[in-house]
């Protein structure tokens, strides 16, 4: 499922990559809706279209994090976050790459490590972040789908999995997803089922065996509110130092004899890394009241 309008979607039925419009099977009482990545069931009109009977039930959903305790389906069966950062126009955002990371870690998800535009940056700075999240265990390339650089290896990775592409604007998601064989015009839906060029919506390409989508912006994955001892979890090399602080509830920020910053201060962490926490933890946690 791609592409969700007011009464419409885009679907791409089995044996097929290209989408066809969809309309919803209208029912009595409130209707569920689909999110990209739903598995339906559905059958093809005279005219071509196709009109979905049933969804499936999911077998995981992808939520937006909202302040207090809420959330909003984002995606249906994903099992794999893209992430996407450049390392130049724009420059890389370290922290909402580490951020989008800790998102796959709350959601238990697969996390790949994706750095694009390698030929608007330095050697040392693409050789340096490359190393950095494979030393944390995460499968990491720098791709240029405009020279096929990694897309052949990116390809592989993707294979059998329920991906979807996630990162700020201007990164190059959508070029990676037209370089794998998806279509940027495939979009959001206008009242009268018309699809139009967005990136305000998700959209979605069949592989041969699972799908890519291209998420529409990083602001779906907020963290919500999350405590220090939860975060630190997202982080794999911090966590590995937090049990050793003096202190249970450390939020590894000021507290004295904190394991953490005197792992940073060694060397053993990153600082952009402890940097990221750093900030996330502003954005997402409200101390208690004293």
């Amino acid at each position: 499922m791609l592409g969700i309008g007011k009464n419409v979607v885009w679907v791409a039925l089995d044996g097929e990559q290209q989408a066809r419009i969809a309309a919803l099977k209208r029912t009595r009482g409130k209707r569920e809706m689909p999110v990209s990545g739903d598995r339906v069931e559905a059958r093809v009109l005279e005219d071509g279209s196709a009109l979905i009977e049933r969804i499936l039930p999911r077998e995981a959903v992808l939520e937006r994090r909202i302040a207090h305790g809420r959330s909003k389906i984002m995606a249906a069966n994903v099992d794999t976050l893209v992430t996407v950062t450049s390392l130049a126009d724009p420059p890389p955002r370290l922290t909402t790459l580490d951020q989008l990371l800790a998102y796959a870690e709350l959601e238990e998800i697969y996390a790949i490590v994706i750095f694009t535009k390698p030929d608007r940056a330095a050697p040392s700075l693409r050789r340096e972040l490359a190393a950095l999240y494979e030393s944390l265990g995460y499968d990491t390339l720098v791709v240029n789908p405009k020279t096929g650089q990694n897309m052949d290896a990116l390809r592989a990775k993707l294979g059998g999995r329920h991906a979807m592409l996630a990162g700020v604007s201007g990164v190059g998601k959508s070029s990676i997803f037209r370089a794998l064989g998806g279509e940027a015009v495939v979009g959001e839906l206008s009242s009268a089922g018309l699809g139009k060029q967005t990136t305000s919506t998700a959209r979605l390409y069949r592989l041969p065996a699972g799908f890519l989508i291209d998420s529409p912006g990083v602001a779906e994955f907020g963290l919500g509110q999350v405590s220090p001892a939860e975060l630190i979890q997202t982080f794999r090399e911090l966590r590995e130092y937090a049990s050793a602080c003096r202190f249970n509830d450390c939020s590894h920020l000021n507290e004295p004899a904190c394991a953490v910053k005197a792992a940073v201060a060694a060397g053993s962490i990153a600082p952009t890394r402890y940097e990221s926490y750093r900030r996330i933890l502003e954005m997402c946690y409200t101390p208690p009241r004293a």
